[in-house]
């Protein structure tokens, strides 16, 4: 497939994980690709890699200039880079807030103030932000990631509407739990690490976690022509999280199950046949 040829495109947070997946993808499609990284050392060719830090302003202006610079123009920017954070409401000093937010909300604010002087100038034009099936479901232990990407979501519809009339189309894709190597430090910190594996897989009604290619797939989507008519939209990933209410493996095939379900369906409930899953 080669439907990105002559497209050039920038990815933050491409050296690693969703990034680097998307980077690579973008630039098998036929892209030009640049990634913006804190290390851009571990992008491989023939991605064009330089240094930011989403989080200051300056970094960010220069390393897009650069890359513009580079790519001879810009099609295509994909807000990726972005923090975790694990606890409630209750458990991230302040400090932690303002770093989240200023990296997941305001790293994209920054990059793409920077981009769309740029991104004007396309007869294609594209941003693609990274989200997360946080934005979207409640989801225990991530109140400030949660409320992060919460505010993505908003800002790419925000975003979507200013600019749809300059031909800059905005939208967002919200994975599921995607195996990461953030995921995969959270895994490693837990008290059994296979058992939280197994609960993050369980709770993805297709029962594994999300690959990151699968992510960049859907990234690679919405920044082609193919998705000429689509902005301001979400794409989950997320293997039915967001919304599939699947009932127990045990009791979702046979008749015994069809059966339950009828007598569940009349009357006063009782058992599991007439609890809301």
């Amino acid at each position: 497939m080669n439907d990105l040829h002559g497209l050039r495109a920038l990815v933050t947070g491409g050296a690693s994980g969703i990034g680097l997946a998307t980077a690579t993808l973008l630039a098998e499609r036929g892209a030009q690709v640049a990634v913006l990284d804190l290390d851009p050392s571990t992008a491989p060719k023939p991605l064009l890699g330089f240094t930011a830090d989403v989080s200051d302003d300056a970094s960010v202006r220069a390393a897009v200039a650069a890359a513009v610079e580079a790519l001879g123009g810009l099609d295509i920017l994909v807000n990726n880079a972005g923090i975790g954070a694990a606890g409630t409401v209750e458990d991230n000093p302040d400090e932690q807030w303002h770093r989240v937010l200023d990296v997941n909300v305001l790293g994209i604010v920054r990059t793409t103030r920077a981009a769309l002087p740029h991104l004007r100038r396309s007869a294609h034009a594209a941003i693609v932000n990274t989200c997360s099936i946080a934005a979207t479901a409640g989801l225990p232990q991530r109140a400030l990631y949660s409320a992060s990407k919460g505010a993505v979501l908003s800002l790419t519809l925000a975003m979507a509407a200013d600019h749809v009339r300059e031909g800059i189309r905005v939208n967002c894709v919200n994975p599921g739990t995607v195996d990461t190597p953030w995921v995969g430090r959270l895994l490693d910190a837990a008290p059994d690490p296979a058992a939280e594996r197994a609960a993050l897989q369980a709770r993805q009604p297709h029962g594994r976690l999300v690959s990151a290619d699968e992510i960049a797939a859907a990234v690679a989507y919405l920044a082609g022509p193919a998705a000429g008519s689509t902005t301001g939209t979400s794409l989950a990933v997320d293997g039915g999280m967001a919304g599939l209410r699947l009932r127990p493996a045990e009791s979702t095939s046979g008749p015994a199950a069809i059966s339950s379900d009828l007598a569940g369906s009349s009357g006063p409930a009782s058992g599991p046949a007439g609890v809301e899953r």
